[in-house]
């Protein structure tokens, strides 16, 4: 399900707003959706302690804008509806974008929050004119 911005403050959220494109872009022929699983360690610590990961540590919202507008993305909470995964991820973006779209995973499975991951699916996809 799509929820609230959990781990974003107001200042990132407006900026975010200001550049994330819309998903369905017809330029935007590449997706990739990635189910993400989190450990038990992860969950029991307190929403300021992952929020300083996300983001003090790891600066994983800066990481991301830095590629808006080439990458829409979409997340999705399924921890609390006992899903096997606890995000669904889903990324759209132009065939031109896909070694953007790399370094954006690079970036963001080198950062400390990574270390908190459990399981990862990586599943592309490409619309055929």
């Amino acid at each position: 399900m799509a929820s609230n911005l959990r781990y974003t403050n107001e200042g990132e959220r407006k900026a975010l707003a200001s550049i994330q494109p819309g998903l369905g872009r017809a330029e935007a022929r590449c997706a990739a959706l990635i189910p993400i699983r989190k450990t038990a360690a992860w969950w029991l610590l307190a929403q300021d302690e992952r929020r300083a990961i996300i983001e003090e540590q790891s600066r994983h919202i800066a990481i991301g804008m830095a590629y808006l507008p080439a990458v829409a993305r979409k997340l999705f909470h399924a921890r609390d509806l006992g899903e096997p995964f606890d995000f669904l991820t889903w990324f759209e973006f132009a065939p031109g974008d896909s070694a953007g779209f790399d370094s954006l995973l690079t970036a963001l499975r080198a950062s400390p929050e990574w270390d908190y991951v459990d399981r990862e699916v990586e599943i592309r996809l490409e619309r055929v004119r």
